[in-house]
């Protein structure tokens, strides 16, 4: 029997390279995305496996719900939330309905339709999910000369990473694996159609975004970070939130006391 991957955001960048891979490796597939016509073309390129076509906007509640059903009915091997916008803009410049978009699709999505498909993966005995996040995941505690301002965007990254790990923890030994990948700034449609010309940035091709979340997952990572060169900078990032984590006590630390 062939197995079964959900790749939400198929139809272009990461998310179509995720579909491009798993069917390569002889994977059923239900792409979704916004797109019915390169829904429709990936579908025909593909005849080798079965493609199911589910063109849905995750940005709202109807969306959402469609595609978390099948999340929770179907027999997933594998759950890639991957789908995504932008908006990169300071949070007192960002337009309600796009600051709705941007939750719904980064934080809202991807928390149902892990919610709908890891119970049934957990008595199958196995499944992977993989959640796409970003290095702007750990870029809290930059300065204002860092970075341009987008904090729900960050914010949005850092939920996934966090529910990510807090998740891998719930479904331990279970035979369920849960993953999120933390590229930088990749070559795909997703700042164009922002209106962002980043042509002249070195950016990271989706291909190898996808070759380090497969491989992180083989290391038996949790975050990977195909960037990052050096993985005990983020093992160290982790040391520190659990010791902070740790050191906190019921009494008042001596700083907020008032010494006057």
């Amino acid at each position: 029997m062939s197995k079964l991957a959900l790749v939400t955001g198929a139809t272009s960048g990461i998310g179509r390279e995720f579909a491009e891979r798993f069917a390569a490796d002889g994977y059923d597939l239900i792409v979704v995305g916004r797109r019915r016509e390169r829904l429709a073309a990936f579908a025909s390129e593909h005849p080798e496996v079965t493609v199911r076509t589910v063109a849905a906007d995750l940005s709202t509640e109807d969306g959402i719900d469609a595609v978390a059903s099948l999340c929770a009915t179907e027999p997933l091997d594998v759950l890639v939330n991957n789908a995504g916008v932008a908006h990169y803009m300071p949070l007192a410049d960002l337009p309600a309905d796009r600051a709705r978009e941007l939750v719904n699709v980064k934080v809202l999505a991807p928390t149902q339709l892990m919610r709908a498909a890891v119970g049934g993966m957990r008595q199958r005995g196995g499944g992977t999910i993989v959640n796409v996040a970003g290095m702007i995941a750990f870029s809290g505690p930059a300065d204002a000369s860092q970075l341009p301002r987008r904090a729900v965007y960050a914010g949005a990254l850092a939920h996934l990473v966090a529910m990510t790990q807090t998740l891998a923890a719930e479904v331990e030994d279970s035979g369920v694996r849960v993953h999120v990948v933390c590229p930088g700034v990749v070559a795909t449609e997703f700042h164009s159609v922002q209106g962002m010309d980043l042509s002249a940035v070195p950016r990271m091709s989706a291909a190898d975004v996808v070759t380090g979340a497969l491989r992180g997952l083989e290391l038996g990572e949790t975050v990977s970070a195909p960037g990052v060169e050096d993985y005990r900078l983020l093992e160290a990032v982790f040391a520190a939130d659990l010791a902070a984590f740790a050191g906190q006590s019921t009494t008042l630390a001596t700083r907020y006391r008032d010494c006057s």
